[in-house]
């Protein structure tokens, strides 16, 4: 390696190490993601949303259920489900449907999926393009829920 590259080289890994070290972290309190929380049940008590950090490359919201919703499958993005709190029934895999005749917007089910019972603790990976459904909610289900490479390809 010539010294003029070597030279080149160091100075893009200092400028890289220091754009990476200027760059500020994201924090939510407790309180402020109780406080999201509530703003947000207020509008739609049955899920709420607690928005950290959206951008193309991940989100990072925090979700209160309390009771179900239609099944789902993202085109883009593999999610991470932490479970904070209560109990649900997540149902994943199988394909989605909907009734015959059903109008638009009709939310839509799963069939053939696998159902657990998830709980306080537990972690739920969910590769991009899996059908998804907390087809039952026990108690409110508060999640912290992370999503990778949202970027629309």
């Amino acid at each position: 390696m010539t010294r003029r590259a070597a030279v080149t080289f160091a100075v893009l890994c200092l400028a890289n190490t220091a754009a990476a070290q200027s760059t500020p972290s994201s924090a939510m309190t407790a309180a402020e993601v109780g406080a999201a929380l509530e703003a947000a049940a207020a509008a739609t008590p049955d899920m709420a949303v607690a928005r950290m950090v959206n951008t193309d490359a991940y989100r990072v919201n925090v979700v209160r259920r309390t009771t179900p919703q239609g099944a789902i499958a993202h085109g883009v993005g593999t999610e991470v489900h932490y479970i904070v709190s209560g109990t649900a029934t997540l149902v994943t895999g199988g394909r989605l449907e909907r009734p015959a005749g059903a109008r638009a917007g009709t939310p839509a089910t799963i069939a053939d999926g696998v159902p657990r019972i998830v709980h306080p603790g537990d972690i739920v990976l969910v590769p991009v393009g899996t059908p998804h459904w907390y087809s039952r909610i026990d108690e409110p289900l508060t999640y912290l829920e992370v999503r990778f490479d949202v970027k629309t390809p």
